[in-house]
């Protein structure tokens, strides 16, 4: 596993499968095209890359052009940084077809070429003893009445709605960006301001 300081956008669910077992960083997918609607997440993209930098890593196909270049209109340059994958023809395992032009998306290129990719776009490959930013725990979640409360799911409503975070995002994915964004005392000053604006 390589830990890299720079959080990575990839297409879809699989890819993030793949990258995962491979890397050990922020992950966010675009939902194939559901990023051209989703405001909240874009917003969330954009103040990750400006935190830690972005690494955009979508298919190397049409559509996927069509998404990095989407993502480029959106986030100033200085915080992308862009790995492509090298044109080969072939399918998914999981698939029955290959694609519409033939090409294996990110899922299916080997540990090998996915790191050549990311060494490639300038990635950050950190000491994997180096403690990433961020110290927040499900520990602290839980302390600070975020999670496993009565009124934890309200609570988490109003951060996300006071830190222009996507409204739905799971316990789970609120806290991955909590830690890419903030630290626990940050977090703990902001959720005391709700508490006392709740009474």
């Amino acid at each position: 596993m390589v830990r890299i300081k720079e959080a990575i956008l990839v297409e879809g669910r699989y890819d993030k499968n793949s990258l995962s077992q491979i890397v050990d960083a922020p992950i966010f997918e675009t939902a194939g095209f559901g990023i051209f609607k989703n405001k909240e997440q874009m917003a969330l993209l954009r103040r990750v890359a400006e935190a830690r930098g972005l690494i955009v890593f979508t298919d190397a196909d049409g559509a996927g052009f069509v998404i990095r270049n989407h993502i480029k209109s959106a986030i100033p340059a200085e915080y992308l940084k862009h790995a492509y994958t090298p044109d080969i023809t072939g399918k998914e395992r999981r698939k029955s077809a290959p694609g519409k032009e033939g090409k294996l998306g990110v899922e299916g290129m080997t540990p090998e070429v996915i790191l050549e990719a990311l060494r490639r776009a300038g990635a950050t490959f950190e000491d994997s003893a180096q403690r990433m930013p961020g110290n927040i725990t499900k520990q602290d979640m839980m302390a600070l009445g975020l999670s496993g409360g009565a009124n934890s799911s309200a609570l988490r409503l109003q951060l996300t709605k006071k830190l222009e975070l996507p409204a739905h995002m799971s316990a789970n994915a609120l806290l991955q960006a909590l830690n890419l964004l903030y630290t626990l005392e940050e977090l703990t000053d902001i959720v005391k301001t709700l508490e006392h604006k709740n009474g």
